[in-house]
């Protein structure tokens, strides 16, 4: 079965870099670049007439800072997936910006293949799971987290977790409807369910709590092999 086309958005003022980027993207298959401007207020006039699922975006731009401008789209165009692309390696703003609900962060400095690992993920509703945005995941502990009081346990029912670890092992919805034996409607009601009870904005902010209440398993193998590689 054909994959959907995907349609992106890049926002980034360096010209050069965004028109490089924008005709290696246009040479993959089901990627169609509907915009491609160098300020956020460029980009809010164009969404306004053009589809976008995608919106790749750097951390600096004239007018406005990656952290506003990813709460701004989120809370304009919440349909929209955020995917950042930048040389910074902050890991505190790469988890404040997770908590605003961005969908994957890849570096400037990685392999186009990661970045089109990432597009693919994020289009099919799977965990970005590249480098560095795992490793703001994994091994930032400054991250506030709703827990219920009996003793610090997770507040998610078995299934609800058993949802999680396969979500954290990059399952579609369809993937994990069938291995669970759901419906896919029945998948995505859970999984809303699922950011409710946790306070979580999006799928990334359902795997943080995974990560910090070591609900996910075989987490610390992965990690290791991870940096490890």
């Amino acid at each position: 079965m054909r994959m959907q086309t995907i349609n992106l958005a890049i926002v980034d003022h360096h010209t050069l870099f965004r028109k490089v980027l924008k005709n290696y993207l246009s040479g993959q298959d089901n990627i169609f670049v509907t915009i491609q401007v160098r300020t956020m207020t460029e980009l809010l006039e164009e969404l306004k007439y053009k589809p976008v699922d995608i919106l790749l975006m750097d951390l600096f731009m004239p007018g406005l800072n990656g952290l506003e401008a990813a709460e701004r789209i989120r809370r304009e165009y919440p349909a929209i997936k955020i995917l950042i692309l930048s040389v910074s390696m902050d890991m505190d703003l790469i988890s404040d910006l997770i908590d605003v609900g961005i969908d994957g962060f890849v570096s400037k400095s990685d392999e186009p293949e990661e970045l089109m690992h990432a597009i693919y993920d994020i289009a099919n509703n799977r965990v970005c799971r590249s480098r560095w945005f795992t490793e703001a995941l994994y091994w930032n502990k400054q991250i506030t987290i709703k827990i219920n009081m009996n003793g610090g346990r997770s507040i998610l029912s078995d299934r609800e977790k058993k949802i999680l670890q396969l979500l954290w092992e990059e399952k579609s919805n369809k993937e994990v409807a069938e291995e669970l034996f759901l419906g896919i409607r029945t998948v995505e009601r859970i999984r809303q369910e699922m950011k409710e009870k946790v306070g979580a904005s999006s799928t990334v902010g359902l795997i943080k709590f995974g990560l910090e209440q070591k609900i996910i398993r075989t987490l610390m193998n992965t990690a290791e092999r991870f940096f490890i590689s």
